[in-house]
């Protein structure tokens, strides 16, 4: 099977509280409202995320985000009130943890090898 693009999926009780949250943690708006109760954040052309509004499965869901520069995202996220957790060191990652309106895990993972020699 071909797969053109993927979407993460995250439920959501409160789509203008969540799509805010959202919106702070990408540094921009939604890319997409296909309908009134989903907004979508297009990232490249082959990976995005999902964000729909359904409070019985609201807070269950993970979200993993492979990035570079954690130290400086993490700050960013601070700065942007969305409490980031410490930088973690993990087997092959650097990582830090958040949580959504919702309680819905965010996870911001950077690979040993793109770590700056001596980063926090």
């Amino acid at each position: 099977m071909p797969l053109r693009r993927i979407f993460a999926h995250l439920s959501c009780s409160d789509p203008s509280a969540s799509g805010a949250w959202f919106a702070a943690l990408f540094n921009r708006e939604p890319d997409a409202r296909p309908m009134g109760s989903l907004q979508e954040w297009h990232h490249g052309d082959a990976a995005g995320l999902q964000l729909f509004e359904n409070p019985a499965d609201a807070g269950h869901g993970t979200l993993t985000l492979i990035v570079d520069g954690l130290p400086a995202e993490r700050a960013r996220l601070e700065a942007a009130g969305l409490n980031p957790g410490p930088i973690e060191p993990a087997n092959y990652v650097r990582l830090i943890r958040l949580r959504d309106p919702d309680g819905n895990l965010v996870v911001l993972a950077e690979p040993q090898d793109a770590a700056p020699a001596g980063g926090s």
